[in-house]
């Protein structure tokens, strides 16, 4: 099967040495979780737990990361995650906003 199901993947494939792509899946997936985490998940936590907890989603982007070098849409669905969890914060914040006046 030469296909895959991700579009991103098939992108860095064609347009990245071999050796980089795992450290470019690495850094897309990273920050993708990361803003995903902050958008949707992220409470105010003390320095020392919020260091722990990236952390501990760095280990765990490693196991999303093999998944997207196999060619799932991993990366593809954190874009899609992080878009509809911006959206749905930016509604939040213009509904609150007048209800502050």
């Amino acid at each position: 099967m030469d296909t895959s199901f991700s579009l991103v993947y098939e992108l860095i494939i064609n347009y990245r040495d071999s050796v980089n792509v795992f450290w470019a899946f690495y850094i897309i997936n990273l920050i993708l979780s990361a803003v995903a985490y902050k958008l949707g998940f992220a409470k105010q936590l003390p320095v020392l737990k919020s260091v722990f907890v990236y952390i501990l989603l760095a280990i765990g982007t490693l196991i999303l990361n093999f998944f997207s070098l196999v060619g799932y849409p991993i990366t593809d669905s954190l874009l899609v995650i992080c878009a509809v969890l911006g959206i749905y914060r930016f509604r939040l914040h213009r509904q609150r906003k007048p209800n502050k006046r």
